[in-house]
Parts: C-alpha cells; structure tokens; sequence
C-alpha cells in the first residue's frame, strides 16, 4: 500500500533521517531479496543539441544557428556504439534537443539503421519532448509517432524532460516545455503499445516539498493504470554554468537526497527498481543511498553531456561501480536496460 501524499510529506520534512531509511530499506529488501544490486554499461548519446526549449535549468542546448550547435553523422554515431560494445555494453542511451528541421523520416530511418547494423543493441531512446515535438512537426498523434518509431526500431522510452511533475514549477523553470499531462500521455501511450519506459525527476531546482509529492502521486498513479515503468531515477540539480542557478543558491544536501529517495522508495511501491545515482551526489552518497531503498546504481556512463555541460564532473567504470556495491556490502549483478540480469558475472 503506497503513502497518502501527507504522509509523505511529512517524512519529507522529519528529522528522522535514519529511521526514514531503515523503513525504505525494508521495502527494498521485500521487492528485492538476495542482497543484489545492479548496475548497467550503455553510453547516452546526444544526437544533437539544437534545442527550440531554453529551460533554464540546462547549459547543454544551443539555440538554431548557433556556431556550436551540431548533429551527429551516422557514422560517428556508430563510432560511439562500437566502443560501448567492446566495453560490454548492451544499449544506447539516445535523446537531444527538440530540433525544429528533425521530421519522423530523420528518426526512423536512423534507429532502422542503427537495428540493422546492430541487431542486438537495445535503443533506449527518445524523450516525451522530442516525441511530442515530432509530432507537432509532423501534425500527427503521439501514439501515430510512437507506432512508427517502435516499427523503425525503437525498444523502450527514457523518462527525461519530467523535472518536477507540477505545472506551477515547470512554468518557472521551463515554460516552453512540456506540461504534466503532456508527459505523462506519452508515457501512457508507449504503455499502450507495448513500450516499457522509466520514470524521472530532477529536483532541488527550487520547487516546494508539496511539488515532489506531487510527482510521486502522478507516477504512482499511472504506474497503477499502465504498469509500464521499469524504474524511477531521482537526482538533484546542478547550478553551474544554467541560468537557473542564479537563483537557486544552494544545492540538494546528501541529507535531502536521501530523505528525497528513500520516501520516492515508500511512495512508489508499485515501481519494481529505485536508482541511486553517484553522477551528482558522488560514489560514497550512492552507496549509502543503498540503505535508503535503492536497489540499483544505474550505468558506468561511457558519456554523459547534458549534467557535465552544468558542472557535474563525476566519472565511473564498470570496475569502480563493482567495487561501489561490494563494499556496501552487497553482490553486483549487472543488468541490461529493462532490468533483466542475465549478465550473471
């Protein structure tokens, strides 16, 4: 049984760090016996980043005809497959900007070559923005883009561009983006046609405790109508180098990040996997964060631009992320992008 929203919010506001975490790791030790925890190599790769959105909480997007905006080749999109697979990666990553010139043509036709040159290669691909941004594009329904884009090729959806599931912060922090409904219908309808995605947020970007919760109540609700989210991905904002940052003065504590994800774990007991992340809060926060509910550690990430054009200049491997969950105490498995952990090693 989930959380009624005020009970969370008052775990929110408690001072009652380790019993919140004592709790969330129970919950986590029920949905995931076996003292496993897992983690994934794949790479995200930015196909470009010509984006029409300027959030402002982002430093990666350059506006259409900046000198430093670019698209990718195919072949070098290529390049950076092979060298995620000879480091035993299984998929891809793959999203950018919303590109006003990108049609439907541009996005089949690179993930239909991308499968028939790499066959096994999961594409985990595409943002409810960009997809809602092919579809305006293009004058067509989301489930018509969807449709076309899992024939093409496409395997599952990320859960990027959620921030902060509230209209009142996005139009603070992101006015042009999105709205709430608008990212949660993509992700209904690539539940509907049999594309599993996970679910986000980006907090700490000046948004009230009401609003995460009312996050997690929008997840946990759509989670229950469609059952299509493989996981629920938390981390914080990072100021450098973003307009927003000018604004929000201070960063997400270690202390609110691991109340933040241990009542996500409570809240979202109908999402199977919570990822602690080490890109922003750092290697030795992750692994506490393991006694905080989180049952996985997410990916080496071969390449990461978006976070580290805002400062984050945090770095793994799959032997550093091994070592992570070990000395934590637990067993890594590593796993592929739908949490399947056939990789047993």
């Amino acid at each position: 049984m989930s959380l009624a929203p005020d009970q969370a919010l008052d775990m929110l506001r408690s001072d009652d760090l380790i019993g919140l975490g004592m709790e969330a790791d129970a919950l986590r030790q029920r949905v995931h016996p076996g003292n496993v925890v897992t983690y994934q190599i794949d790479r995200n790769i930015n196909y470009t980043n010509v984006c029409t959105e300027y959030c402002s909480f982002c430093a990666f997007y350059r506006p259409v005809g900046s000198p430093e905006g670019y698209l990718q080749p195919f072949e070098s999109i290529c390049q950076k497959i092979d060298e995620t697979l000879a480091l035993g990666g299984t998929g891809i990553l793959m999203q950018g900007g919303l590109h006003p010139d990108l049609k439907l043509d541009y996005y089949t036709g690179l993930l239909s070559a991308l499968k028939q040159r790499y066959p096994k290669l999961h594409l985990h691909c595409l943002s409810a923005p960009e997809i809602l941004n092919i579809a305006d594009i293009e004058r067509l329904s989301v489930r018509e883009v969807l449709l076309r884009l899992q024939a093409a090729g496409l395997d599952s959806i990320p859960g990027a561009g959620a921030e902060i599931l509230d209209d009142e912060v996005r139009f603070r922090i992101a006015r042009l983006k999105c709205n709430t409904e608008e990212w949660l219908q993509v992700h209904r309808e690539a539940h509907r046609v049999g594309l599993l995605t996970t679910a986000t947020m980006m907090f700490g970007c000046g948004e009230e405790l009401r609003h995460r919760v009312n996050h997690f109540e929008r997840i946990y609700r759509l989670q229950e109508e469609t059952g299509g989210f493989t996981a629920f991905i938390p981390w914080f904002f990072q100021r450098e180098n973003t307009s927003l940052g000018r604004f929000v003065k201070e960063e997400v504590s270690a202390v609110e990040y691991l109340k933040t994800l241990a009542v996500a774990r409570l809240y979202l007991d109908n999402i199977a996997n919570v990822q602690a992340s080490w890109l922003t809060p750092g290697h030795k926060i992750c692994q506490i964060a393991l006694r905080f509910g989180a049952n996985d550690v997410g990916s080496i990430l071969i390449e990461e631009n978006v976070v580290y054009a805002a400062g984050c200049r945090n770095k793994s491997s799959e032997e550093a992320l091994r070592r992570l969950i070990s000395d934590a105490g637990y067993r890594p498995i590593k796993r592929d992008t739908l949490y399947r952990t056939y990789f047993l090693n």
